[in-house]
């Protein structure tokens, strides 16, 4: 069993920055591949960005890529998603997940991802 927790969500301008985090419990973290969604109003929740069990290997939806950074730290237990040049339409609850595979199935798929956080808000004001 892995618990997730997210923190960081606020109020942004755009063009700013934040940097979420999500904290997970247990000594098995680092067998998980971890991922963050976000979902808008209105909006079915949708893929951001993945990072594989070493860290080594990232992988982005395109609206975020060259905005959003994906890291984690396995002594800390924490994944990490960086986001800068921040728009509107980034506003939305930020989700982090755990998956057990980073080079098998889907990223995108929801069911693939075996835990969840309850979710943090970003809000990105113009």
């Amino acid at each position: 069993q892995v618990q997730l927790v997210e923190s960081g969500g606020g109020l942004a301008q755009a063009g700013g920055s934040l940097r979420l985090s999500c904290a997970a419990s247990g000594r098995t973290f680092s067998m998980y591949a971890m991922g963050w969604f976000r979902q808008a109003p209105g909006k079915e929740r949708e893929f951001v960005a993945v990072i594989s069990q070493s860290g080594g290997s990232t992988y982005y939806a395109d609206p975020v890529k060259g905005r959003f950074t994906i890291s984690r730290d396995n002594a800390k237990n924490t994944v990490y998603l960086q986001m800068n040049s921040l728009k509107p339409e980034d506003t939305a609850v930020y989700y982090c997940a755990a998956r057990g595979t980073y080079y098998s199935g889907s990223y995108y798929r929801e069911s693939e991802y075996t835990y969840w956080g309850q979710g943090t808000q970003v809000t990105v004001s113009s």
